[in-house]
């Protein structure tokens, strides 16, 4: 071949090699191992990816995963719509990520799901769906500080920001739920509804509406709730924003409890026989309202540099062979390289080096320092109302007319939190990550100041913190941080916490996971504690103590044998609670426990030392489909006249649990919920909290009655099913899991959940 030639061949090879698109597939394309074994393509748009093959995700540099935002251009009918979603929650405070199980499409146990007294049967309520419930378990209470001490109580409809999920998903899910009970005067209902979609592979948004209406099996106690969210989410390299808007509106029928308790005990006793919804009460015409809105957004800005990763040869772009890289080329060339053979070598080489420049080098985004900025709006408008109000009942009458009671109490909480984080894992002597803080906090509260209309109150507080964690080692893990506070009301006040999580892999056979954390807490007692006023209860409590927490509690777990022990112990000091302080009405039996025989207050108290230990073993067994989970709890308070707790508590399940033609999964069984009599804490409607009861006078203990249910549940594709009957040995014995407010009669519940993907 003359030199012509040569210079012939290669300005064809120019010109073709600029023009043809056809060579795209040189563009580097970065792969993944999808959960159903398959290899497939990332979204080629020139965004970095760091490869994790595991579990079908990836995670970037800024340790997102954000694989799975949908691109409706490849699938093309429904039958190809991908279903898979994750979800995770979020440290209130900073805004760090923690992933989470997806809890609303648990198919094990969904029975449980719409259950007031908790998964579990730990908590003790009033009966009605909703209604206040405080836990039997020490360890599982939230004692944490909350300035609305109103809304504690509600953690079955209203939930926490820290227990709120974020939900990925690669396509659009909606899931309806509806739960009901009983008949039109006596029974309760729940619709839910959820939706979530992503925007792209990096936002997404989404809304939960929840409604739930309970007559009550017992006169003037009907509950009826009203629940809204919307959120919304960024992850990017560089930027992260989450945020969401939630309003609850929560109206509850106060009754006060039955006037005798044995209409349950020993119904004979009156002569004839009484249903529950004739039982006489307390009250009548007294409701509690709370309407709450609180807003929430956490972002921040992430500062690093990008480096290569390095992939996997299994995952990197195939190079073409030689008769793929000359099969496009002018036949003219192709038949002068097929004649001679150092010239295609030469071709083939130069199209190969080519090919190899023009690859796209895989990197990663890698965050050295995180700006953060938190902002949370609390907003609270409480109302108290009682017509008719029975005779006596209160015994304190501060202003108007005690027959007509109007009370309305207003909280609003501002918090601003900035933050500078030094990111764990940029480098390989950055084996912890070290976070610097500070909090502004504005709180504004209006009271009842008599006839005179609201006195306000503000406080102001700022504190400063830090945080050392250890997030991404594969066995050991840790967290610990502190916080001060310098300025305004809370001045002095101190919060340390420590947390490590262990893996500890023993064999092939199973894993033992142990978690230990430890706190120290110096506070002031919350604003409601300090100052509440309304018609029937008043106090301005300024001498109050702090209260000084110290904590240690661990868990190990073994996952495959299904074993779990956790141990607490915990020492307060200047323990602050509510507590009841009766008087009993003149010419009454002072051994007397009927309710119609006292009027009712209820104030501020403290324990000068209060210690408590607990213990928690759980035990999953199985044999064939025969499976029985079980856990038993011991705990005892060294003050039951402060922190009255059972002994003993004791939930047990035992089920079949098969499958029918291999597609519909069923779950039959029964379930016992059982505790020690203790003096349980009593409920005082004027203040919407459980309150210790009075020692100054008789005293009801609560417990040893086994409370008994059974169920099928049921699971076919998308839908989840159930049929339950709760309190099925009603009829004998002390049917009490609050002083004066008996459990419901036996209910048999229905329950159906539908996702839908679109």
């Amino acid at each position: 071949m003359n030199r012509t030639a040569y210079i012939q061949l290669f300005l064809l090879l120019a010109l073709w090699w600029g023009g043809s698109s056809q060579w795209s597939f040189v563009l580097a394309q970065a792969h993944r191992v999808n959960q159903d074994g398959s290899n497939t393509t990332l979204y080629d748009d020139g965004d970095s990816y760091i490869l994790t093959p595991e579990h079908g995700t990836y995670v970037d540099g800024a340790g997102n995963r954000t694989t799975w935002g949908r691109d409706t251009t490849r699938f093309k009918s429904k039958k190809n719509i991908p279903i898979g979603q994750y979800q995770w929650v979020l440290e209130p405070r900073l805004g760090t990520i923690i992933d989470a199980e997806n809890n609303d499409t648990v198919v094990h146990d969904f029975y449980k799901w719409n259950a007031t007294d908790g998964y579990t049967g730990e908590y003790n309520y009033l009966a009605n769906i909703g209604s206040p419930r405080l836990s039997r378990l020490y360890f599982n209470r939230n004692n944490t500080s909350d300035e609305f001490l109103f809304l504690q109580p509600f953690s079955f409809f209203r939930g926490s920001l820290q227990d709120f999920r974020f939900t990925n998903t690669k396509s659009p899910i909606t899931n309806l739920a509806y739960h009901s009970c009983g008949n039109r005067q006596t029974g309760e209902d729940r619709v839910r509804g959820y939706f979530a979609t992503n925007i792209n592979k990096r936002a997404g948004l989404g809304f939960k509406i929840d409604y739930s209406y309970g007559i009550g099996y017992y006169y003037a106690q009907p509950n009826s709730m009203f629940g809204s969210t919307f959120y919304g989410y960024y992850r990017g390299d560089r930027y992260n924003l989450h945020a969401y808007i939630g309003i609850n509106h929560m109206k509850m029928g106060e009754n006060g409890g039955i006037e005798d308790d044995r209409y349950i005990e020993d119904p004979l006793a009156f002569g004839q026989e009484y249903t529950p919804g004739n039982i006489p009460t307390m009250l009548s015409q007294t409701w509690n309202r709370n309407h709450e809105q609180h807003a929430y957004l956490t972002h921040r800005y992430n500062v690093g540099f990008s480096r290569t990763i390095e992939v996997p040869d299994s995952l990197k772009p195939i190079p073409p062979s030689a008769s793929a890289l000359i099969s496009n080329l002018p036949d003219s060339i192709q038949t002068i390289l097929r004649q001679d053979s150092v010239m295609r070598k030469l071709t083939v080489d130069s199209l190969l080096q080519v090919w190899n420049d023009t690859l796209t080098v895989p990197t990663e985004f890698v965050p050295v320092t995180s700006f953060i900025h938190t902002f949370e709006m609390s907003n609270l408008k409480h109302e108290y109302l009682s017509h008719n109000t029975t005779q006596n009942y209160y015994t304190h009458n501060y202003y108007g007319d005690a027959n007509e009671m109007s009370d309305l109490t207003r909280a609003l909480s501002v918090r601003n939190t900035f933050g500078v984080a030094l990111r764990e894992g940029f480098n390989k002597w950055a084996k912890m990550g070290i976070t610097l803080f500070g909090t502004h906090k504005l709180r504004s509260y209006k009271l009842m100041d008599g006839l005179n209309g609201m006195m306000p109150y503000t406080e102001h507080d700022i504190s400063v913190g830090g945080e050392l964690s250890r997030t991404q080692g594969s066995r050991f893990n840790y967290n610990a941080s502190g916080e001060v506070w310098l300025i305004g009301e809370h001045v002095g006040d101190m919060n340390i916490d420590g947390k490590t999580d262990l893996n500890i892999r023993l064999g092939k056979r199973d894993t033992l996971v142990a978690n230990l954390h430890a706190g120290f807490m110096h506070r002031k007692p919350t604003f409601f504690f300090r100052h509440f006023h309304s018609q029937s209860t008043w106090w301005d409590n300024y001498d109050l103590s702090r209260e000084v927490r110290f904590k240690v509690d661990g868990t190990l777990r073994l996952k495959k044998l299904g074993t779990k022990l956790q141990v607490g112990f915990e020492n307060v000091s200047n323990y602050t609670y509510f507590g009841m302080q009766n008087t009993l009405l003149k010419g009454k039996d002072t051994k007397s426990v009927i309710p119609t025989d006292f009027s009712h207050a209820v104030g501020v108290m403290q324990a000068d030392n209060v210690q408590v230990f607990g213990a928690s073993l759980s035990q999953e067994l199985k044999w064939k489909i025969v499976h029985w989970d079980n856990r038993i709890s011991y705990q005892t308070s060294s003050n039951q006249d402060a922190l009255p707790l059972p002994t003993v508590d004791v939930y047990t399940n035992l089920y079949l649990l098969f499958r029918i033609a291999k597609v519909m999964r069923v779950q039959l069984g029964a379930d016992m919920r059982f505790f020690t009599s203790y003096y349980a804490p009593d409920y005082s409607p004027a203040i919407q909290q459980f309150a210790v009861q009075d020692t100054n006078h008789e005293r009801i203990e609560i417990g040893n009655y086994p409370i008994i249910g059974a169920y099928a549940n049921l699971h076919l594709k998308r839908c989840r099913i159930y049929v339950s009957a709760r309190h099925v040995n009603a009829g004998s014995g002390h049917s009490f899991l609050v002083p004066h407010y008996p459990i419901n009669p036996m209910t048999i519940h229905f329950g159906l959940s539908w996702n839908f993907f679109n």
